[in-house]
């Protein structure tokens, strides 16, 4: 089975006419499936009043679909969110007679630069996304395979089954009846069995979006963000040195004693400026961060740096994780 991850974003609900709606918090999630094939669709629900979902339903996507209804601030923060993680393929839904003169000096330079223009018409993207997903390669990890991380974004107790936890696979392959590692914590957990898109399987692998049953973790133990692993080389910090580049439009260089919040994987985390060291660029400064909570993290990867209170424009940046 292979599995597309896709984020929509725009006006609320235009996700609902492309799939089947599944769970639902400040984050809903929209299933389509033909054959093998299967495609999950992320919509943020409480945004723009929280950036939080914005962080979550891209940073979950390989490809974005953004539709526009109006050249407004919300429009351009996605289009700020998706330059910062990176998400280079996508399409853009231009509508109420906007055109690509009117958004040319906002995506220039950007990755939608590169998104393609298409029709304002779910049924006609659902088969899309459906083709795309067929092109993926669907071959079985092999049996060696392992090193799997997944961050939980939703868990509950199931009667008869025990705790469930629902993710997308970050990296790596999760097997049933392996013992996993539950961080930032010192517990371990037994994978009871694996679902995806309502099927059974023994293995989830990267890109899979998977609910988990688990055994020796009760669901009051957890929280949105921690990471079920057997990958030895993640790391769990509470205090970051890291070099930070802030983006074109932010307006001054951060300062000692600021609050950011740090979104990585399902982790959106406050985070004091303990140090700065900005040399002769002050948009690329050597960040010292101290955490509200410890991030469970891949070296080496990004995270992206927000600053919620005191500007119209929050997110400031990116970081590269030590």
């Amino acid at each position: 089975m292979a599995n597309l991850n896709v984020a929509i974003l725009g006006p609320q609900g235009y996700a609902k006419e492309v799939g089947k709606k599944g769970t639902s918090t400040d984050i809903t999630f929209y299933n389509l499936k033909r054959g093998e094939s299967t495609v999950t669709i992320v919509e943020p629900t409480r945004y723009p009043e929280r950036l939080a979902p914005l962080f979550f339903a891209a940073s979950l996507a390989e490809k974005a679909v953004v539709v526009v209804d109006e050249i407004d601030a919300s429009f351009g923060e996605s289009v700020i969110m998706l330059q910062a993680l990176g998400i280079r393929d996508g399409y853009i839904i231009l509508r109420n007679y906007i055109d690509q003169g009117r958004i040319a000096p906002i995506v220039r330079g950007t990755v939608l630069e590169r998104y393609e223009e298409i029709d304002d018409d779910p049924i006609g993207l659902r088969e899309r996304l459906l083709d795309e997903a067929d092109r993926i390669a669907d071959e079985p990890p092999s049996p060696e395979e392992r090193g799997g991380a997944i961050p939980i974004d939703h868990f509950f107790n199931v009667r008869g089954i025990g705790t469930v936890i629902l993710g997308t696979v970050a990296g790596g392959v999760v097997r049933k009846h392996e013992t996993v590692r539950v961080l930032p914590g010192e517990k371990t957990a037994l994978v009871r069995s694996i679902q995806k898109h309502d099927d059974d399987f023994d293995w989830a692998r990267a890109g899979d979006r998977a609910g988990i049953a688990l055994k020796n973790v009760d669901a009051e133990e957890l929280d949105r963000g921690d990471v079920l692993s057997s990958d030895d080389s993640l790391r769990v910090e509470a205090s970051l040195s890291a070099g930070a580049e802030l983006i074109a439009y932010w307006p001054a260089p951060l300062k000692e004693g600021m609050v950011l919040h740090i979104g990585y994987w399902m982790q959106f985390l406050p985070a004091r400026v303990a140090s700065v060291e900005a040399g002769d660029d002050w948009r690329r400064p050597l960040l010292g961060l101290e955490l509200e909570k410890p991030l469970v993290y891949r070296p080496g990867d990004r995270a992206v740096i927000c600053q919620l209170e005191g500007s119209k424009l929050r997110i400031a940046g990116t970081v590269e994780l030590p």
